[in-house]
């Protein structure tokens, strides 16, 4: 079983083109379900989703103010694992229609051959990000170089909210940090997740996607200056940490 967790703040013109993707590919959620965790728009994103009555089983979660993606994320799989099993497969991605579904399958694929984590890299040979800009573009490939290094992480994609999960493994995760596992409020908690579950020896595979930023009805939600300092935060964390398990 496959289940879905999507952060949406403010996505009231994109969700339902999300949405409209997912009806087209039946096979990606086909007894499974859509986890939408709404983290406190200010507009009709709420609306969209309790309105909708198309085939997609969707669930509608609600953070009632805005607290970041990290909060969402966390919120969202606490959700998930209340419906999973420990082989079921827990995938998330953006709401704003920018992840390439049509990699899915092979993202699944991986999934079912073994590997606990699966990332959509547009770093990885062949894949490509598109219509995002060089300094959103360069922002990304900077945070993932620092990241990996500092935790040492061999992927070339830290950042991207689109991933496959096993979900024993986030259940084994939360088992062992509790609270904590999830500790960035935004856009740095994919890293530090990523980070987390690398030191658990996850089997961590990468396939090659297009992130095609053009897609997007409206203004992408990350704020370059908090993210900036979730990546530094981070990043020092992960180097105490290192440094006491060298000790």
């Amino acid at each position: 079983m496959q289940v879905f967790v999507i952060p949406a703040f403010n996505e009231e013109e994109n969700l339902p083109r999300l949405l409209h993707d997912l009806e087209e590919r039946p096979m990606l959620w086909s007894g499974g379900h859509v986890i939408v965790v709404d983290d406190g728009s200010s507009d009709g994103t709420v609306a969209v989703a309790q309105a909708y009555d198309g085939p997609v089983p969707l669930i509608l979660v609600r953070q009632i103010r805005n607290q970041g993606a990290g909060r969402a994320f966390d919120r969202g799989f606490r959700f998930a694992l209340e419906l999973c099993d420990d082989d079921d497969l827990i995938v998330t991605l953006e709401s704003d229609t920018t992840s390439d579904l049509d990699a899915l399958e092979a993202m699944l694929a991986e999934a079912r051959s073994g590997a606990d984590v699966v990332l959509a890299s547009v770093h990885a040979a062949g894949g490509e990000m598109v219509g995002a800009g060089k300094f959103r573009e360069s922002l990304s490939r900077a945070a993932s170089t620092a990241v990996r290094v500092t935790a040492g992480i061999d992927a070339s994609t830290v950042s991207s909210f689109f991933r496959v999960y096993r979900a024993g493994m986030l259940r084994t995760a939360y088992e062992r940090h509790g609270s904590a596992f999830i500790r960035e409020g935004g856009f740095a908690c994919k890293a530090e997740i990523l980070g987390k579950l690398s030191r658990m020896d996850a089997g961590i595979v990468e396939v090659p996607v297009d992130l095609d930023a053009s897609r997007r009805i409206g203004e992408s939600k990350l704020k370059v200056l908090p993210t900036m300092a979730g990546y530094t935060r981070l990043m020092a964390r992960q180097v105490a940490t290192r440094m006491r398990a060298s000790a």
